[in-house]
């Protein structure tokens, strides 16, 4: 069984202070079995957790400590994840667990059904003027969620995702 999914990385719409805003980080591949797809999700994911780590940390050296890009990046190098949750908590006052999730975790695209209610005119060909009524349709749609895809929980309540008629 073949498996393609897609993973992103979208801005937020909020001003970062960069010159040009984070774009899209995306990949489409087809995977032999679902527990490569879980694994290689769940490494996108740690991977988007130790980058953001570091860039938060880089971007606080920089814009509150005043030091230069190299600076930054020579005060990083050799460090570990507890070295720079160090860093930001003793420095800066930042809890990182406390930032948002979007950014700890990523974003994950799903299609997911959402009901469209809009308001359509009946009009019989004799009438002259329609009847107003409320019309549901169901629609699939791409929606962003931010969540741990690493642990079980994730694949509990999306099954559909690893279902074999998916």
């Amino acid at each position: 069984m073949d498996r393609v999914m897609s993973t992103a990385l979208c801005s937020s719409g909020k001003v970062t202070g960069l010159k040009e805003e984070p774009g899209f980080d995306g990949r489409v591949v087809v995977y032999p079995s679902n527990q490569t797809l879980k694994d290689y999700l769940s490494w996108r994911q740690a991977d988007c957790h130790i980058n953001n780590l570091y860039n938060t940390v880089f971007w606080a050296l920089v814009q509150q400590s005043g030091l230069t890009p190299v600076q930054a990046q020579r005060r990083l190098q050799g460090t570990v994840t507890a070295d720079k949750n160090e860093i930001l908590f003793s420095e800066f006052n930042i809890n990182y667990n406390n930032e948002p999730v979007m950014y700890r975790k990523g974003t994950v695209l799903l299609w997911q059904k959402v009901d469209e209610v809009t308001t359509k005119e009946v009009k019989l060909p004799a009438e002259v003027e329609g009847e107003q009524k409320l019309v549901t349709r169901t629609r699939t749609k791409p929606a962003p969620l931010h969540c741990d895809v690493i642990g079980d929980a994730f694949w509990k309540e999306h099954p559909e995702i690893l279902d074999e008629d998916s």
